[in-house]
């Protein structure tokens, strides 16, 4: 399976049974990232959880009374 990397556009080629070849077919929101961007982003991360003003947000749920 042929993939392309979003950020700097180079081609690799996946095993089509592995499963991230099947996460990338199942689930459209998954992207796939060449090892050299992949690596550049998390070290890149990395520095900034370091730096301590990186906060992830997550989602505020109403709790529903009807279902507990």
């Amino acid at each position: 399976m042929d993939v392309k990397c979003p950020i700097c556009d180079e081609v690799n080629h996946i095993d089509y049974n592995s499963p991230l070849a099947k996460r990338l077919r199942n689930r459209r929101k998954h992207l796939y990232l060449c090892p050299t961007c992949d690596e550049r982003i998390g070290k890149n991360t990395k520095i900034r959880h370091a730096t301590g003003k990186f906060h992830l947000y997550e989602e505020k749920k109403e709790v529903d009374p009807y279902i507990q």
